[in-house]
């Protein structure tokens, strides 16, 4: 049994472009010639355009996201569309935790279609809410990561952990 993966699909995209210029062509011949099936040709035509841009969006979504272990699930609350991302994470997270989940959040929310200036940097910033007296929330920012909005394989992250502000956290533990 053969796996499709992003690479088969690309192969089928391919040849599914390819066929849906033959049939182009075809159904151009027939218009010109006056064959009795030229509106058929229109609609296998139109139906393989279709069939080929479907695979291309159904190819994108297919790319499958790293595990990093340690990381905590966090939820985004900020995000412009570019260069700029909040996430939330509970505050029992531990000053361990915090690195990981960076790093797993740098890997989620890359994308090539986020804009930003040239040889711009994705910034994601790590915060959590506190809550020191009732009816009073101070948000907390715990750390943050930049990497490249370009390279999908950045090994360079710049992670940035605020230790002064994790020192903070252990007083207000549920």
């Amino acid at each position: 049994m053969d796996i499709l993966t992003n690479l088969n699909f690309s192969n089928y995209i391919q040849w599914l472009g390819i066929l849906s210029l033959v049939f182009l062509l075809l159904t151009i011949v027939a218009f010109f010639v006056g064959w009795g099936f030229r509106f058929r040709l229109v609609g296998i035509t139109s139906f393989m355009v279709v069939l080929t841009v479907g695979l291309f969006g159904l190819g994108l979504g297919l790319f499958t996201r790293t595990q990093i272990p340690g990381a905590v699930h966090f939820s985004r609350v900020y995000d412009n569309g570019g260069n700029q991302v909040v996430i939330v994470v509970p505050p029992s997270i531990t000053p361990d935790e915090v690195e990981p989940t960076l790093k797993q959040a740098a890997n989620d929310y890359f994308s090539y279609g986020r804009v930003g200036p040239q040889n711009s940097q994705l910034t994601i910033r790590l915060r959590t809410i506190l809550h020191p007296q009732p009816g009073m929330t101070e948000p907390l920012y715990l750390g943050q990561v930049k990497r490249s909005l370009a390279v999908r394989e950045d090994e360079n992250l710049d992670i940035e952990i605020f230790s002064q502000n994790l020192a903070k956290l252990p007083n207000y533990k549920l």
